[in-house]
């Protein structure tokens, strides 16, 4: 069997790169790492996968870098890292591309890629990617995949045609889909990516203010009705912004959520290590749009004004 000849680079093997990351070189395909904090582990070691799906899986002989200068140019490009980086990332993106790359923006929260479409080189195509993912980092080069892993993916912007954005997207999925990753086309990237926020607004703030995993923000009353009450607010906005949700999205995802195992999202993870949160594309982004559209969330703003606190109070 010829191994797939694009050429990928993974730009921020945290948990969310390195899991895929390992998924498409043991596929074959040709990946490339550019890491900053784990690169000397790495190295050394490999990157491990502990996975309550695919089981332990191990990439010995990583292709790792320290600067994107060294790395060869890449086809396809994901973006990994959190987006709190994004001002620092386009030039590393720029010089990690190919000719007409595909640039992949696998981040939680609203407007990530106009951000970087504003900073990149016109020649990119710049695309979304919508991870569903129980995974976490736990230690350098190590990441704990407890559930799902999904990706989604749809066309943002660059010189393709309608035609040939489809045809990119395509090529994309079946990339991930030969790696053992459940993909799809996301047909309407910004109504997908508020979908994705009716499950993050309330999950990972909670998460953070309340010490808890999603098990526990389950069974407790109170918190599951906040849970929902937030959720209710997303898609509400959602709608004011002109991409209206399924009706029946709220209790498929509470449901869907009462069956995954504890987790706890990416945020908590983030201010338990003293990183910063995902504030602004995961909160300030999607209030701003929706009170730009008339549209009032007192719950996500309070829960957005609590985070932004313990922000500060970091520092």
């Amino acid at each position: 069997m010829t191994a797939p000849k694009s050429r990928i680079g993974i730009i921020g093997a945290g948990a969310i790169g390195g899991f895929y990351g390992v998924m498409l070189a043991r596929a074959g395909y040709d990946v490339h790492f550019l890491l900053r904090s784990e690169y000397e582990t790495v190295l050394q070691n490999g990157l491990q996968i502990n996975s309550a799906v695919h089981g332990s899986m191990h990439l010995d002989s990583v292709q790792a870098y320290s600067t994107a200068a060294q790395m060869p140019k890449c086809d396809w490009l994901l973006i990994g890292a959190k987006s709190t980086s994004n001002s620092d990332l386009a030039p590393l993106i720029a010089e990690a591309a190919a000719e007409n790359a595909k640039v992949v923006v696998l981040q939680n929260g609203l407007g990530v890629e106009e951000t970087l479409r504003q900073v990149l080189p016109d020649d990119i195509h710049l695309l979304g990617g919508l991870c569903f993912i129980c995974a976490h980092r736990s230690a350098l080069g190590v990441v704990e995949h407890q559930a799902l892993g999904g990706v989604n993916i749809g066309y943002h912007s660059g010189p393709a045609s309608v035609a040939e954005q489809q045809s990119l997207v395509d090529e994309g999925v079946s990339m991930f889909r030969a790696a053992g990753v459940d993909s799809n086309a996301a047909t309407n990237l910004a109504q997908a990516r508020w979908q994705k926020l009716v499950w993050n607004l309330p999950y990972n703030g909670l998460s953070v203010l309340l010490d808890a995993g999603t098990e526990p923000l389950m069974k407790d009353p109170n918190s599951r009705a906040l849970v929902r009450s937030i959720m209710l607010e997303a898609c509400g906005a959602a709608a004011a912004c002109g991409e209206p949700l399924p009706d029946a999205l709220v209790d498929r995802m509470l449901m869907a959520t009462d069956h995954m195992p504890n987790y706890l999202p990416s945020m908590y993870h983030d201010h338990a290590h003293g990183r910063p949160m995902e504030l602004d594309a995961i909160y300030a982004a999607p209030l701003a749009a929706a009170a730009g559209a008339g549209f009032a969330m007192p719950k996500t703003e309070a829960l957005y004004q609590a985070l932004r606190f313990l922000s500060a109070r970091a520092l």
